[in-house]
């Protein structure tokens, strides 16, 4: 079954496609003719799910899904949240969001730095919508690992029950206990029920 994955992100889909398995084939907006950035202007990371999934739902009239990914950092009252990406400027600079997540921790300790990432993906099929959500809890690292895995935030995140950060496990064992593999699954789930 092909379905349309609302994201350019190279790391994302292959991160989707790993999850979802050989049944599903997931394709980009990039690859169908649609380059560039989807909209994200709500306030929610559901809203931005919803808002992206709508707009590649509306180009294609094909089975498609969204994610809106965010990190949740307590201290920090719940940021970057909704501007995880862009925390550090509207570059997108992965980099950049760490170093300014990690200066504005500076000084806390370890068990001060309780955060979560938290995943929405919405799926449209039909024209009708279903929201899934998961999400990831652990700890912002005392500085960046030197780890390979991975992408964003992975290397200053480290989950609930490892000493390591996400940056330094196999895309496998990301896969089982982060946000967006707990999300991807249950989207999974719900096509597996659907389309056998």
């Amino acid at each position: 079954m092909d379905l349309i994955f609302a994201s350019n992100n190279p790391h994302k889909q292959e991160e989707a496609q790993s999850i979802l398995g050989p049944s599903f084939h997931v394709l980009t907006p990039a690859a169908l003719g649609l380059p560039g950035d989807l909209p994200e202007t709500c306030d929610t990371l559901r809203g931005n799910s919803i808002q992206k999934a709508c707009a590649v739902w509306n180009c294609f009239q094909q089975a498609c899904f969204a994610d809106d990914t965010g990190l949740e950092i307590d201290a920090l009252g719940g940021a970057p949240g909704v501007h995880t990406a862009r925390y550090a400027g509207e570059d997108k600079d992965p980099a950049a969001n760490r170093r300014r997540v990690l200066a504005e921790l500076e000084g806390l300790p370890f068990e001060a730095r309780t955060a979560r990432f938290r995943c929405v993906v919405s799926l449209i099929e039909d024209g009708n919508l279903t929201v899934f959500e998961g999400t990831c809890e652990g700890h912002i690292a005392m500085q960046e690992s030197e780890g390979v895995q991975g992408f964003g935030y992975d290397s200053i995140f480290v989950p609930i029950g490892l000493d390591v950060t996400l940056a330094e496990i196999s895309i496998e064992e990301k896969n089982a206990l982060s946000h967006r593999g707990k999300a991807m699954r249950m989207l999974q789930c719900h096509l597996r029920e659907h389309h056998g």
